[in-house]
Parts: structure tokens; C-alpha cells; sequence
């Protein structure tokens, strides 16, 4: 074991010199840990789901030659040396971090394994209708109803501020919410309803 141990990090060692990982400082494990909380939790609370194209930083915690960025690619799968290819995407960072770790296992006694969204690129929500530039708009972190119709550059004319849908999907199921734009503007309605979720489409009658 020792010594397919030495041959395989040889073999790391090469192919960092032929694709060298992306530059990434080196941190204390508490700024790691720290960073990691931060990137796990969405803006309602529940874990980040990591998604296709998210960019993701892996750490192995005293293994330089191990911890790298990387993309999530379109088939869902990253790329890391001595255990290839897995599966990111539909995993929440840490149940990354367990298959990270348990696969590592066979390579390395008690391996220390941090994941980190680097880049939340699949956090994408879609908004139509009456704005004057509708699309796909990504969310960089909490981000309310207005501050989306103001990336969309506001309303048209003939919008009906007062009937805005947003499509989500909950547990597998399309929920249809309908909310006044107007109250949000003003303060008179801040619920959950108000900051929009990764997925969800924005329709302006």
C-alpha cells in the first residue's frame, strides 16, 4: 500500500506540472470551516444544493497537491486526482464532503475534506412578461423581488404591478404564488414570499 501510495502522488505530482489547479490561498482551518458554513446555507434556510456549472473549491486539509478548483461540469460530475471522477452535482456540500472523504480513505489515514461554492452559477431564476429586459438572471446571494425587477430594468409600462407570479418548486411539486409588488416597495409585505429563490420564474402580467 505504501508503495502504490508513492507512485500515485508521483503521478499527481506530473500531471499538477501539465494542468497546474487554479490558485487559491492558503488558509487556517477555521477560515475554511468558516467559509464552508457561509456557502451551505441558502437564503430560506435550507442547505445550497450544488448545481451544474457552480464552481467548487476543494480543500484536503494538509494535501496542497489534492486541494484544487473546480467546475462542476454539465454531467453533473467534477474531476480530482487519485480518485477521478464524482458526482457534485444534486449534493449538498457536505454529503460532498462525506463522498469526498470516504473515497479519499483508501489513499490517505483520516483525510480532512472542505468543500466550498466558490462560484453559485446554477442559482439561476428566469423572469418574463412585462419588464424591459427579461431572461435568466443569477443570484449572487440574497436577493428580493425588487432588486430582480431592477436587474430586469424595471417595469414596462402596462405592467400590473399588483399581480407578480413567481413559479417555485417545492418537494417535487410547482407551487403558483402571487404577490403584490407594490406592498413589498412598501414595506407592508416582507414575508418569505419576497426573496426569491434559485429556480423560481418570474412572470410580470
Amino acid at each position: 500500500m505504501k508503495n502504490l501510495m508513492f507512485y500515485l502522488r508521483i503521478i499527481g505530482v506530473g500531471i499538477l506540472f501539465i494542468f497546474p489547479p487554479m490558485a487559491y490561498p492558503q488558509e487556517g482551518k477555521e477560515d475554511i470551516l468558516k467559509k464552508q458554513g457561509q456557502a451551505e446555507i441558502m437564503p430560506d434556510g435550507k442547505p445550497y444544493v450544488i448545481g451544474l456549472e457552480d464552481v467548487l473549491y476543494i480543500n484536503v486539509w494538509r494535501e496542497e497537491a489534492l486541494s484544487r478548483t473546480v467546475p462542476v461540469r454539465m454531467d453533473g460530475k467534477i474531476s480530482l486526482p487519485l480518485i477521478d471522477e464524482v458526482q457534485a452535482a444534486g449534493l449538498t456540500p457536505m454529503q460532498l464532503k462525506e463522498v469526498l472523504t470516504q473515497k479519499l480513505k483508501k489513499f490517505i489515514d483520516d483525510p480532512h475534506v472542505f468543500v466550498i461554492v466558490t462560484e453559485a452559477n446554477s442559482a439561476k431564476i428566469y423572469i418574463s412578461g412585462m419588464v424591459r429586459n427579461p431572461g435568466v438572471y443569477r443570484l449572487r446571494g440574497e436577493t428580493s423581488l425588487p432588486q430582480i425587477i431592477s436587474m430586469a430594468g424595471g417595469f414596462t409600462e402596462w405592467a400590473d404591478q399588483k399581480k407578480v407570479l413567481i413559479i417555485r418548486k417545492e418537494n417535487g411539486k410547482e407551487r403558483r404564488i402571487t404577490v403584490n409588488f407594490r406592498k413589498i416597495v412598501k414595506g407592508e409585505d416582507l414575508g418569505p414570499n419576497s426573496i426569491i429563490r434559485p429556480g423560481d420564474t418570474i412572470i410580470v402580467p
